[in-house]
């Protein structure tokens, strides 16, 4: 490609990180979450990533306000959230993302939920919701690190050909249909779908 013909450089994003957990976020233990989720996402994109980073208790009203923060104050084009996902009583994520949502995306939570299943039984207690607000995605992931990456990325054959679709295939043009910027995946992490026609020249 000639210099004349370069692509322009990605968009940056601002993205809102979020781990929910009244151990780690009163010290009892090392949270795993935040560095899982920014591991993973600094893999999967090209794009520059301002991360907004969260550590907080498992506190409803607490939870809703972080949310609401990360979108209207700090601008996040997509927050991600980790923990709290469960039937404890403790585990209010998903109430606490639907009351800040003006739209639901249930796709989201049915295809974690098929992914996780395929490892174990009790997949069907998760409760993952994605919702819009504004012009931003919010998106529950399990608590997990490896089942952050596992519904994130999917599942592979030993060849490397996808066996599930991970959820994130899906977030980029999502992204692009609320008004988002424009997020290029390494295809190599996570190759993202849009239709032929939202497709820009490939990196």
């Amino acid at each position: 490609m000639t210099e004349a013909t370069a692509l322009p450089p990605p968009e940056p994003v601002r993205i809102g990180i979020v781990s929910i957990s009244d151990r780690a976020s009163s010290g009892v233990y090392e949270d795993k979450g935040l560095p899982a989720l920014q591991d993973w996402l600094s893999r999967a994109l090209h794009n520059p990533i301002e991360f907004v980073p969260r550590l907080i208790p498992d506190e409803q009203d607490g939870i809703s306000a972080t949310l609401i923060e990360l979108v209207e104050r700090e601008a996040c084009s997509l927050v991600l959230t980790t923990g709290g996902t469960g039937p404890a009583l403790r585990d209010v994520t998903p109430e606490a993302t639907l009351a800040v949502a003006h739209k639901e995306m249930p796709g989201f939570g049915e295809q974690m939920r098929q992914i996780s299943l395929r490892f174990v039984p009790t997949a069907i207690l998760s409760r993952q919701v994605a919702v819009i607000r504004h012009q931003s995605l919010i998106i529950n992931l399990p608590g997990q690190p490896k089942a952050i990456q596992e519904t994130l990325e999917g599942l592979k054959a030993s060849d490397g050909s996808a066996l599930v679709p991970g959820i994130f295939a899906a977030v980029p043009y999502c992204v692009d249909l609320i008004g988002g910027p424009y997020l290029e995946t390494r295809d190599g992490v996570c190759k993202a779908f849009r239709p032929k026609t939202a497709q820009r020249p490939a990196r």
